[in-house]
């Protein structure tokens, strides 16, 4: 029987100090939540129950397309929380894994781990626990003389000897989920916080005669869960890591990877350079042996082979393989630059494809247009897109040369091959190999500098 899980999203985080619910906080991009829902499909658990309470219409929306949603109204406990679940899994008679939904670093491997450890010893529950410098603030794993596991005390319900313990309780654990909901009818309340904790479970089934047993993790920051914007921070640095030192093994070189932010749905293909400063987030894709950075932050981007990209924010954005963008580019959503195309310093592109080979400079607005190949936007160059109410197109055919401080007012359509003069405010279609000119006239008035001289006398 597949496997299933629980996660548990309740909780208010009231040392986060924020109008969000904890779990809805974002690491590289991504809610807490979201980590350890991934994780556990990953591992290939079946069906996910999410339990939600604190500010719940902010969690929901981040869970509710892949689990199952059960609201626990009153929080009286971890023990609670997981009972709240009864006839969400009524009838399931398999492995059941609680998983904490502010623990964003647990990975698949361990959760798949804690299954294949209750399933081949048949015990009641699994505790995943790891061995910290400083416990304080866990819960301890208590042994009997045999090693087995016989309890988890709470550090407020800790003797000094049982605060001295080093072995902790991760807050992951894989049931026998029948054994499980028949114990949560025997836990109580009578402890320092007054709530009903699902520890208490493993002692209740070792009276019963069932086997419960530890596995103990090999990095402890894989359970490190978020209370604080601190922890929070400490957990990022981790999964930078992670993630970094992944790409890294795959052919991805960063010149610095402490100071490289990629997401984990970011694709990276080899001999791709990510400079400092970079941040790579969503569902972005970097093909092979483009250069990325520094100071850029790609969203949701697909950047082609043989990029240059370069102090550019781009999202939403296609980029095709032999493109130059920045120093200094912003592509906004709908921005495509084609084939060996470029977009140059202080260039904003929004909703635009820039064909083949054609070029944007410098110090341009490109917004709502259509641009063929082999194309040149002189400097200071703007697509006059927005008359204040509604938004209008551009379209430049191939080979067409704009001069430098142009305002092409839309909708207008420059036909192929045409030249438009500097300094132009073009408001009507210009024919295929035409000159476009739109000047005032210039006046010059002789000897100004020394009549202006005389006449403050």
């Amino acid at each position: 029987m597949e496997p299933r899980a629980i996660v548990l999203a309740a909780g208010a985080g009231t040392r986060m100090k924020s109008k969000k619910p904890k779990v809805a906080h974002e690491l590289l991009g991504k809610p807490l939540v979201r980590w350890v829902v991934d994780a556990a499909r990953v591992a290939g658990i079946g069906e996910v129950v999410s339990v939600v309470g604190h500010e719940r219409e902010q969690v929901i929306p981040l869970v509710e397309a892949d689990t199952q949603i059960v609201v626990q109204h009153e929080r009286k406990g971890t023990a609670d929380a997981v009972a709240v679940c009864r006839d969400a899994l009524a009838g399931f008679d398999g492995s059941l894994v609680v998983l904490s939904g502010d623990c964003p670093l647990i990975t698949p491997e361990t959760i798949h781990a804690l299954v294949e450890e209750r399933e081949r010893s048949n015990a009641a529950v699994v505790v995943l626990t790891m061995n910290m410098d400083d416990p304080f603030g866990y819960g301890r794993i208590v042994r009997d003389e045999a090693g087995s596991v016989e309890r988890i005390v709470e550090q407020k319900d800790c003797s000094p000897e049982e605060a001295a313990i080093a072995e902790c309780n991760s807050g992951f654990y894989c049931f026998d989920a029948q054994a499980l909901f028949s114990a949560l009818e025997q836990v109580g309340s009578d402890n320092a916080q007054n709530e009903f904790y699902l520890t208490d479970v493993l002692e209740i089934c070792r009276k019963a005669g069932r086997l419960v047993s530890a596995l103990v993790t090999e990095d402890p920051a894989e359970c490190l869960g978020i209370n604080s914007r601190i922890q929070l921070a400490q957990a990022t640095k981790f999964m930078q890591r992670r993630i970094n030192a992944r790409h890294m093994a795959e052919g991805v070189t960063m010149v610095d990877p402490d100071l490289v932010w990629i997401g984990p749905d970011v694709a990276i293909g080899r001999d791709v350079v990510i400079e400092p400063l970079t941040f790579l987030l969503g569902a972005t894709v970097v093909g092979e042996d483009s250069v990325v950075g520094p100071n850029s932050r790609l969203t949701d981007t697909v950047v082609g082979e043989g990029c240059t990209i370069d102090e550019t924010v781009a999202v939403e954005a296609a980029i095709d393989d032999g493109a130059i963008c920045g120093p200094r580019a912003y592509l906004r959503p709908g921005a495509h630059l084609c084939e060996g195309a470029k977009a140059g310093t202080h260039v904003e592109i929004k909703k635009s494809t820039i064909g083949k080979g054609s070029k944007v400079p410098h110090l341009s607005y490109i917004g709502d247009t259509e641009m063929g190949e082999g194309v040149n936007i002189g400097a200071g160059s703007i697509t006059c897109n927005y008359d204040g109410a509604n938004k209008h197109k551009t379209t430049i055919g191939d080979g067409v040369f704009v001069g430098s401080d142009t305002m092409l007012v839309a909708p207008v359509r420059i036909g192929e091959d045409a030249t438009i003069g500097a300094g132009s405010v073009i408001t009507k279609d210009v024919s295929p190999g035409s000159l476009a000119l739109e000047r005032s006239k210039q006046v010059e008035i002789a000897d100004w500098k020394s009549r202006q001289t005389a006449a403050k006398r």
